[in-house]
């Protein structure tokens, strides 16, 4: 419930009506959290009842962050990414949503993703939330270039056509949740052969394994279609 209508008889409630400070009827009062911030004497039109009351009732993007709130604490990144990236169409101005959503791209492993929406934040908005999920994604860019990785992309860049390196590393990548590299290295060896070992599969998998509306999963999917039909 947004919006409780009440009508005060000002003959009966003298005392209320001095409080706030009425002088003529009709007098509309906005009372927010117990206190008024807003009002207007006489007759208006609906239009503009609309607009004053739009400045205090709930935004959409507001409902859908407050819906987040309580699955980020508990570290649900999949189910409440779909819920920020609706609440950040609705209002793209809103920096701390964008933050939000680039710390629930970290806990999903989408680091190029988040990189790239901190990459947006414009100097006067990098307040602590945007120092906070920086150094998150430091961290865990830190934590994905683990020693196997860098053993294999020394192996691969010494020899690019090997499908089976690609695979392993793919492997490697997923386990540490960089999931749109693993797709970019498997779509390259599936350009060159749809049924090479199970990289397929491996590649359907980590689509199935990203969230709901997650952009990187439509691209790949976009580009599978491509090769399968």
């Amino acid at each position: 419930q947004q919006l409780l209508l009440a009508r005060v008889d000002c003959d009966k409630e003298q005392d209320l009506a001095m409080q706030f400070g009425v002088q003529s009827l009709p007098t509309v009062m906005f009372i927010k959290q117990g206190r008024p911030v807003d009002g207007f004497a006489g007759v208006e039109t609906e239009q503009a009842i609309r607009t004053k009351l739009a400045a205090y009732l709930p935004k959409p993007e507001d409902d859908l962050l407050a819906k987040a709130e309580p699955l980020l604490a508990a570290q649900d990144y999949a189910a409440a990414y779909p819920l920020l990236k609706d609440a950040l169409a609705l209002a793209p101005e809103r920096s701390d949503i964008k933050l939000w959503l680039a710390d629930t791209a970290i806990g999903l492993g989408q680091l190029t993703q988040a990189e790239a929406m901190l990459s947006e934040i414009k100097l006067a908005q990098q307040d602590a939330l945007y120092k906070s999920v920086l150094a998150k994604l430091q961290l865990a860019k830190e934590a994905a270039d683990t020693p196997e990785i860098q053993a294999l992309e020394a192996a691969l860049a010494a020899a690019p056509d090997n499908n089976e390196l690609k695979e392993k590393l793919a492997v490697q990548y997923q386990a540490v949740q960089r999931s749109e590299e693993a797709l970019a290295l498997l779509f390259t060896v599936l350009q060159q052969d749809l049924n090479f070992g199970g990289s397929k599969k491996l590649f359907l998998d980590i689509l199935a394994a990203l969230p709901k509306g997650d952009s990187v999963a439509s691209q790949y999917r976009r580009k599978l279609y491509s090769l399968l039909y």
